[in-house]
Parts: structure tokens; C-alpha cells; sequence
């Protein structure tokens, strides 16, 4: 008995090492602090040294730290490029959400119907997503091509525009800016997809079906029903895919460039070309820094709204 004792002290004693990691107050922190120094390298420092350079002199050909106060911020601001950059940037957000989630809506409507292929389709509709940003953007700028375009292409071959005016999709003002934000909202679509097919199971089929024996029709299933149901997953992809397209600049630059004549810039590629390739870093961080207070604004709208369909 004796030794059956001995041998299992041991044991109570190595488990009593990790006793402590049973406790939620311990384990929590421990889960958490990945994440927080991901943030804090990621995100806070560059934000911090952001801050730092903004209110400088500072630039590749002249290194040396000179402390100019708001300067930098209100010559940025009196610059007829950044405020067209400005609302360039909230017409190709606001643009790019409203088509990938009206098309993620529509994909996710068909994806939940019964048809041969629907595991394949499901799992090609993620290509989008996938595919890097690059390689698809370079696929486009073919399909925007001013003299082999397909897009061109299929639009005279069913008699919609004349072929000795076909549109110069990269090459016009107006339609640049929608080319940049057709491409942005095609990254976004599978987003969109996931996001409403994660919606559509969450609403209870009990709930349908008694709205359905009432009358209701597909427009009042979907609109009555549905949509209050999902809001909030909306709102939380909302908010998601606002950040990610008001600080994106990688679409832009690759299609366009911001061109032509700045029709297509957005504050992402403006600070780009300022801060990295002009050598005015600076006045490149003092653009970048307008980006932080609109995300704000527009992501304490967000939250708000959500809480109040939440109450």
C-alpha cells in the first residue's frame, strides 16, 4: 500500500503544477497576449511613428527631425488633390460595400438552394478571396484593356455599344472610378457570400414557415423577416469591410494609379506615392493620419447602430 502511495504522489504533485492553468483569470491572459502584441507591433507602433514623423520636416533627402507643429496637416488639407482624393475614397467605399454585399446577398440566396454542383460552387466562390490581389488585379487590367477587352468585347457582340466608340475604361474620369470599385467589390464578394449564407442558417425555419402559412410572400420572408433577424452579422460585416476598403490602396494603384488625373485616388495611394515614392515622408504620414478619425467616425456609427437593434 505503502508503495502504491509513493507512486502516486507524483502524479498529485505534477498535476498541481498545472492547476493554475485551469483558472480562467490565468488562462484568458495568457490566450489573449498573442493577440495584443500583434497589435501593439502591427498597428501601434507604426500609428505612434506615424504621429511622430506628421509633425516634422522629415523626408528621405533630408533626414534630420525638425518639429513643425500642424504645418504639415494644413497644407495637406488646403491641396485640391487630397480633398478630391477625399471624396474619392468615400465614393469607392461606400460604392464597393453596397455591390459586394447586394451581390454577396444575391450568391448566398442562390448557394442555399438545392441544384447539381452546389458543394463545388461553394467552394469556387471563395476564388475571389483567395487569388492574390496582384495576379486577379493584372487579370483585370487585360479585361479593362483599351484594345482587347472583353468586357469590350462582349458588349459589341451583343449589340449594346458601337464598336468605333468603346469605352476607355481606365483611360476615362468617370469610368475608372467605377472599374476600381467593381474590382474592389468582386474581392469582396466571397466576404459578402459567407457572411449572408452564416445569416440565412441562423434564421429558425419554424419562424418561415409560420410567416409563410400566413401569406407572406418572398419579398415580405426576406425583408420583414430575414433581414431584422441577420442585422447585426450585417452590421459587424459592414464594419469589417469598411476598414478594409477605406485603407486599401492595392487595387487602385495596380488598375490605375490613382489616375488619370487623380480621378481614382484614394488616401491609401496618395500617402503611398507622397510618403514612399515622392521621399516626403511627412507629409505622407500627415495623409495616412487623415484615414484614423473618418474609420472612427464611421465605425462608432456602426456600433451605436448595432446596439440599438441589439436593445
Amino acid at each position: 500500500m505503502s508503495a502504491i502511495a509513493e507512486a502516486g504522489a507524483p502524479r498529485r504533485t505534477i498535476r498541481s503544477r498545472f492547476t493554475a492553468f485551469d483558472r480562467l483569470d490565468v488562462l484568458g491572459p495568457l490566450f489573449i497576449i498573442p493577440a495584443i502584441l500583434y497589435v501593439v507591433v502591427l498597428v501601434g507602433l507604426p500609428f505612434l511613428l506615424a504621429l511622430y514623423y506628421s509633425v516634422s520636416a522629415y523626408s528621405i533627402f533630408n533626414p534630420s527631425y525638425t518639429f513643425v507643429g500642424l504645418k504639415n496637416f494644413r497644407e495637406v488639407i488646403d491641396s485640391e488633390i487630397f480633398r478630391r482624393t477625399l471624396a474619392n475614397t468615400l465614393i469607392f467605399t461606400i460604392s464597393a460595400q453596397i455591390i459586394g454585399l447586394l451581390l454577396g446577398k444575391i450568391g448566398a440566396m442562390l448557394l442555399m438552394q438545392e441544384f447539381p454542383g452546389r458543394r463545388l460552387a461553394r467552394a469556387l466562390i471563395v476564388l475571389p478571396w483567395a487569388v492574390p490581389v496582384s495576379l486577379a488585379t493584372l487579370a483585370w487590367v487585360w479585361m479593362f484593356d483599351s484594345l482587347y477587352s472583353v468586357i469590350n468585347w462582349t458588349l459589341v457582340a451583343v449589340g449594346l455599344i458601337d464598336p468605333a466608340h468603346r469605352p476607355q475604361w481606365l483611360g476615362q474620369e468617370d469610368l475608372a472610378m467605377i472599374a476600381v470599385a467593381t474590382v474592389h467589390a468582386w474581392r469582396l464578394f466571397p466576404f459578402g457570400v459567407v457572411i449572408f449564407l452564416a445569416g440565412f442558417t441562423s434564421v429558425p425555419q419554424d419562424v418561415l414557415d409560420a410567416a409563410t402559412i400566413d401569406g407572406a410572400g418572398f419579398w415580405r420572408r426576406n425583408y420583414q423577416i430575414i433581414l431584422p433577424i441577420i442585422a447585426p452579422i450585417i452590421m459587424i460585416a459592414l464594419i469589417f469591410g469598411t476598414v478594409f476598403t477605406f485603407t486599401d490602396l492595392s487595387v487602385v494603384y495596380l488598375l490605375t494609379k490613382g489616375g488619370p488625373i487623380n480621378s481614382t485616388q484614394v488616401l491609401g495611394s496618395l500617402a503611398f506615392q507622397v510618403g514612399i515614392l515622392s521621399g516626403d515622408v511627412a507629409h505622407g504620414a500627415a495623409i495616412c493620419l487623415f484615414l484614423f478619425p473618418f474609420l472612427l467616425v464611421a465605425v462608432i456609427l456602426l456600433l451605436r447602430s448595432l446596439r440599438r437593434r441589439e436593445i
